[in-house]
């Protein structure tokens, strides 16, 4: 199992487990941010950081059964690591999303982000680590200093947030404001968004 301090991510890098040599996502992401492929990285398909992973189910694991479930469970028991579960959504994969996002985001407490497909993946893996390259060079940009507590004056996770269609700057302060968290914004129902941002806008967060 992957333990946390056990992967050493480079500054600005991503690891990706040796599978995805070749593959579109590896391929539009060059130029992009730095991957760099090693072999035994267990159940972890890239490491954004030290700390942080991404799990990707395909289409394929969706449709062919249960292994996908087990991957998850066993990731979940064996790591300290903060996973994110990246789900490709489809016209075929469809009628099995509620179930999945049921038993990731509820019973596993874990983060889920869906895709239509690799490229989109791709572009969500390089904006997520200039997220996370973004958040730790504000967190140590000066190690004397105590920071405020309010993440609201976080650039990073404000940039993040805007990233939701049709979410400008006041919306995603009234959003963090809110919730604190991508975490809880990303387990937000339809009913507690409706409060901060309306239906219309509600539903879209929502949905993405």
């Amino acid at each position: 199992p992957v333990t946390v301090g056990s992967i050493v991510v480079p500054y600005g890098h991503a690891i990706g487990n040796e599978k995805w040599r070749g593959s579109e996502i590896a391929q539009r992401l060059q130029g992009k941010i730095r991957l760099i492929f090693e072999d035994g990285l267990g159940l972890v398909d890239f490491h954004l950081s030290n700390r942080t992973c991404i799990l990707y189910i395909s289409e394929v694991d969706l449709v062919s059964g249960d292994e996908f479930k087990r991957r998850l469970v066993r990731f979940r028991n064996a790591s300290s690591l903060g996973g994110i579960v990246i789900v490709e959504k489809t016209q075929i994969s469809d009628q099995y999303f509620l179930a999945v996002q049921k038993l990731i985001v509820l019973e596993l407490g874990m983060v889920l982000l869906p895709v239509a497909n690799q490229g989109e993946a791709s572009q969500l893996i390089a904006q997520l680590v200039s997220f996370v390259r973004e958040l730790s060079k504000d967190l140590n940009s000066n190690p004397f200093l105590r920071k405020p507590c309010s993440q609201l004056a976080e650039p990073s996770l404000l940039r993040t947030v805007q990233q939701i269609p049709g979410v400008g700057k006041t919306k995603a302060l009234l959003l963090l404001q809110q919730f604190g968290s991508i975490h809880r914004l990303c387990n937000a129902s339809v009913k507690e968004l409706e409060l901060v941002v309306g239906q219309t806008l509600a539903q879209q967060i929502y949905n993405f």
